[in-house]
C-alpha cells in the first residue's frame, strides 16, 4: 500500500490519498524525528516548554524587589525560602547553584531521605506540621522549626534540644484566619512567655499560612494581623522578634508589603511537584 525510498537525504511516504516529504537531516535525533513525523501527520502536538528554575528564580526576585520598592523596604530584608516538598535532590541542587542556601521541607520523613542527597553546605527549615514523635529528628536536621503550634510541642522540641546539646531556633505558627483545617495558635492565646522560658528554644518570630484564594488581596488582613501579633509578642518579651514567615507562591507580594521577612515559595520556583525525593 505504501512504499518508501531515500535519495539525497530526503524520504517520501506515498499512499493512495497523501504524499508527504520531509528532510531526515532536519530531525536527525530520534526524538526530533518523531516530532517531525507527528507534525506532518497532524498527530500529537509539541508540549509547551516550562520555564526553567533559573528563569523562575529571576522572575521571583524581580517581583520581590518590586514589592519591597512599594513598601519602602530593602530586598535584602526578605529571605526567599524555596519549598522543596515533592521535588528531587537534583532540583534542590539546581536552586543551590543560583545562590540559594536555605530550603524548607514539610515532612520529616521526606527530609530524612532528601537532605543526605543534597550538598552539605545547605540549611533546612521545617515548615510543615510537626508531630511530637518526630521532634528528635527535627532538632537534628533543621536549623529552624517554623511550625511550633502548641506548648506541648515546644516542650518536646526543648527536651530533645537539651539531650542533643543544641539550641533550637523556632517560629510560632498562628492560625490567623481561624481555619479548622489548619494548625496553629489561636491569635488570642499565644503562650509567648511560657515558650520563651524554655531554655533551649530561641523564639525568633511568628509564621502563618493564609487561606487559599485566587485574589491575593483578600489575605492581606491575615498578614496584617500576624505583624501586629509579632509586635505585641516582642513587647511582652522586651525585645523585637526579627522574623515574620508569611506568603507563598500565590500571595508573597502582599506578605512582603505587610512586613514578611521570609517568603516560602514552592510551585512558582520549582514548577509542579513531582514527589520524587530520590536522585
Amino acid at each position: 500500500m505504501t512504499s518508501q525510498r531515500a535519495a539525497s537525504g530526503r524520504a517520501e511516504i506515498r499512499g493512495e490519498r497523501f504524499r508527504v516529504v520531509f528532510n531526515r537531516r532536519k530531525f536527525a535525533r530520534a526524538g526530533d524525528f518523531r516530532k517531525g513525523f507527528f507534525l506532518f501527520f497532524g498527530g500529537a502536538p509539541a508540549q509547551p516548554s516550562r520555564m526553567s528554575i533559573a528563569e523562575n528564580h529571576a522572575e521571583i526576585k524581580r517581583r520581590i524587589e518590586a514589592a519591597c520598592a512599594r513598601a519602602g523596604r530593602d530586598p535584602a530584608s526578605v529571605l526567599l525560602l524555596p519549598v522543596s516538598k515533592g521535588h528531587s535532590a537534583e532540583a534542590v541542587e539546581e536552586c543551590a547553584a543560583l545562590g540559594l542556601r536555605i530550603f524548607g521541607e514539610n515532612k520529616v520523613q521526606e527530609a530524612k531521605v532528601k537532605i543526605p542527597q543534597c550538598p552539605a553546605r545547605l540549611q533546612w527549615h521545617m515548615i510543615g506540621h510537626l508531630q511530637s514523635n518526630k521532634a528528635r529528628d527535627a532538632v537534628q536536621m533543621f536549623s529552624m522549626i517554623q511550625s511550633i503550634d502548641s506548648l506541648a510541642l515546644a516542650g518536646e522540641v526543648n527536651k530533645w534540644a537539651e539531650k542533643l546539646s543544641k539550641r533550637a531556633p523556632i517560629l510560632l505558627e498562628v492560625n490567623t484566619a481561624g481555619e479548622a483545617t489548619k494548625h496553629g495558635f489561636n491569635p488570642a492565646g499565644i503562650p509567648i512567655e511560657a515558650i520563651n522560658a524554655l531554655p533551649r528554644l530561641e523564639v525568633q518570630g511568628l509564621m502563618t499560612i493564609a487561606p487559599y484564594t485566587t485574589t491575593p488581596e483578600r489575605v492581606r488582613p491575615c498578614f496584617q494581623k500576624l505583624r501586629e501579633l509579632n509586635e505585641a509578642c516582642g513587647e511582652k518579651l522586651g525585645a523585637p522578634l526579627p522574623h515574620l514567615s508569611m506568603g507563598m507562591s500565590g500571595d508573597f507580594e502582599i506578605a512582603i508589603e505587610e512586613g514578611a521577612t521570609i517568603v516560602r515559595i514552592g510551585t512558582a520556583l520549582f514548577g509542579p511537584r513531582s514527589y520524587g525525593a530520590k536522585r
